[in-house]
């Protein structure tokens, strides 16, 4: 089975966008979708109604939007960066930012790549070919994540 990937974005014609994308750049990898900071944080933490890990396994890839309700990106990968399970999730910053500020922010909060996001799809499908050659056929990642102990998810479940 194919490794899931987590797409963290708020803006349903986005999903709409990557999903084909990803479908004309042959990424066949499960794709779950968190619409907020908070959102992902549970899907991640594997809190509330993404417990199930079966349902909603840990992703090998985060594709993270920067400008999200409730809990912005930069902080979401602060908040990944944290969690000693998650070290092996790689985590791409997918905005339509392109300050330098911004992009020095994510390499400095542990992003392994900041993309901006492109308005022609047809750039987006070349980006996601590229993207799926390199992070989920060449890349030799870690080990894969493991989940934490309950305790743990209940405990971080409090902060956020």
């Amino acid at each position: 089975m194919k490794r899931t990937i987590l797409l963290v974005e708020d803006d349903a014609n986005d999903v709409f966008f990557m999903r084909r994308a990803m479908t004309a750049a042959g990424i066949i990898n499960p794709l779950h979708v968190a619409s907020d900071g908070r959102q992902a944080m549970h899907y991640l933490g594997g809190t509330g109604k993404y417990i199930d890990r079966e349902k909603f396994p840990l992703p090998c890839l985060v594709l993270l939007d920067l400008n999200l309700p409730v809990v912005m990106g930069l902080d979401v990968l602060q908040w990944i960066r944290a969690q000693p399970e998650l070290t092996a999730v790689i985590v791409l910053i997918l905005s339509s930012s392109n300050l330098a500020t911004d992009i020095n922010r994510a390499y400095q909060l542990g992003a392994n790549s900041y993309l901006v996001k492109p308005s022609d799809p047809d750039k987006l499908q070349e980006i996601l070919v590229r993207m799926k050659q390199y992070w989920l056929e060449l890349n030799q990642s870690s080990l894969e994540p493991t989940s934490p102990p309950r305790h743990t998810r209940i405990f971080q479940s409090a902060l956020f």
